[in-house]
């Protein structure tokens, strides 16, 4: 026996936020995140949950979209911010979107992007990306 056993044997492990007996917000083994009880994360485990999720999002978009391979950087980037913030289901609904990507039409893309409830709904952020794969450049 040793601690971490312990720690999880009386904390048990959530894998989603809850409340704890006294009602503050706890995630995992027993990790206060209530700001009320000056609980939340560090800079570098907000940056470590980052870095997983990108891991996972990626070979989850190489997966559905093999031929992002020969996009730069900055317009394979575009995609898995959009599968970021959509999850990889609402990315593979950009059919025509991602057609015109495909086929190296990327003006054509960067329009049917702006035209979609996506970007009504996050405009600043639809408006950089439009770009981004425009012009194949970081915004």
């Amino acid at each position: 026996m040793d601690l971490k056993t312990q720690l999880l044997r009386e904390e048990g492990s959530e894998s989603c936020a809850y409340q704890d007996t006294r009602g503050f917000w706890t995630i995992g083994v027993g990790r206060l995140i209530d700001p009320k009880k000056g609980g939340g994360l560090s800079q570098d485990e907000i940056e470590y949950l980052l870095d997983n999720d990108i891991k996972k999002i990626t070979e989850k978009v190489h997966k559905f979209l093999p031929w992002i391979s020969k996009l730069n950087d900055a317009r394979r980037a575009v995609l898995f911010q959009m599968a970021f913030q959509m999850g990889v289901r609402g990315l593979l609904q950009f059919k025509r979107t991602l057609g015109s990507i495909e086929d190296g039409q990327y003006f054509e893309a960067a329009v049917e992007m702006l035209q979609s409830e996506w970007a009504k709904q996050t405009p600043e952020r639809a408006n950089r990306l439009a770009t981004q794969m425009e012009t194949g450049e970081w915004q």
